[in-house]
């Protein structure tokens, strides 16, 4: 079955997040798992999420996202396994259960915190034992790629030596990560990566309309995708990075 060339944005991730509820629902021997998706927006993944099952909690500081989500969970007949509430992952838990999660997604938010280890925090708080943790964030790798193919040499070099990645005072992501920061941050937060993952490590460089008019390309490019993810080499200039970690069975991680 072929899918449409946007899907190569989140295919990666998407396989690797249904994977691990599946493992999840076994280990627990609960079919529906309880799963809480920090600044989900409109529901890229709260609603696939929710079709297979579980039940979601949506927490973003966008009225109109959540009233997007809404109409959509309506449309793809699960409104009544997902629920979204105004917030933020500063004050997560004055709109979320403290461990009361299976999952958490944390997907396209620590570029965007004041401070991200304090998100990751709040989310490992928010998961109950041997709950797991999928973080989806911004990697420095990808821009310097992407600017200096541009030819923008000057922005790719400002990227790869600014702390923050970022090529610019014009540039719309406040952070960006190498795979050791991104993980460093999450172990720091009490719990243990699993696997690490590079998502659009060609998606976004190939022009949408050479895949579209090559039969059976975007096939091809979503194999040539999953190919890569695991490999250092490519895993290191990806524009998105992918981490899926979990709580230590039988422990909590620590909230400071």
């Amino acid at each position: 079955m072929s899918r449409p060339h946007t899907s190569l944005r989140t295919a990666v991730v998407w396989e690797v997040l249904r994977e691990a509820l599946d493992d999840r629902a076994k280990a627990t021997g609960r079919e529906t798992l309880d799963v809480l998706d920090t600044g989900g927006g409109t529901g890229n993944f709260a609603v696939p999420v929710a079709r297979l099952g579980h039940r979601v909690t949506v927490v973003d500081p966008s009225p109109d996202a959540l009233f997007a989500l809404e109409r959509r969970a309506t449309e793809a007949g699960v409104a009544d396994r997902v629920r979204g509430v105004q917030g933020d992952a500063h004050g997560l838990f004055d709109v979320a259960e403290r461990g009361g999660y299976d999952a958490v997604l944390c997907h396209g938010v620590l570029e965007y915190v004041d401070d991200p280890a304090e998100g990751v925090r709040n989310a490992a708080a928010a998961l109950r034992s041997g709950g797991v943790l999928s973080v989806l964030a911004a990697g420095l790798g990808g821009v310097v790629l992407a600017r200096a193919l541009a030819g923008r040499f000057t922005e790719a070099r400002r990227a790869l030596a600014d702390p923050d990645g970022r090529w610019g005072s014009g540039d719309p992501v406040p952070r960006r990560f190498t795979p050791e920061r991104l993980t460093d941050l999450i172990t720091a937060g009490g719990l243990e990566v699993a696997a690490v993952h590079g998502v659009r490590v060609f998606a976004d460089l190939v022009p949408g309309a050479l895949v579209d008019a090559e039969p059976g390309a975007t096939e091809a490019l979503a194999r040539l995708e999953e190919a890569v993810a695991e490999l250092p080499a490519f895993r290191s200039v990806a524009a998105h990075l992918h981490v899926l970690a979990r709580t230590p069975a039988g422990t909590a991680p620590s909230v400071r």
